[in-house]
């Protein structure tokens, strides 16, 4: 059990690090939960991987600086959407 533990940190770890991923895609990609994929980067992979961990966790410093751009950008979406489904629907 361990060891399928400590392998999916290092599998996260190294997905988050080649597509720059945030917690909740690379949760998505493999099927779990944000709070397992979290626990697995945060906790689990210094232990194994050091240095990996150190990367992941540059890019997740990045990710959460970002968060509030991705997050207009999806409410801009959304009213777009709902201006189109108006404009095609009256």
């Amino acid at each position: 059990m361990r060891r399928q533990t400590n392998d999916r940190a290092v599998m996260l770890g190294t997905y988050i690090l080649e597509h720059k991923s945030t917690v909740r895609a690379a949760a998505k990609a493999f099927g779990i939960s944000k709070s397992t994929v979290h626990k697995d980067v945060a906790q689990r992979l210094p232990l194994i991987r050091p240095e990996l961990a150190r990367q992941v966790h540059s890019i997740l410093e990045q990710n959460k600086q970002e968060r509030h751009i991705r997050g207009g950008l999806a409410t801009k979406r959304k009213y777009a959407l709902l201006a189109e489904h108006r404009r095609h629907f009256s």
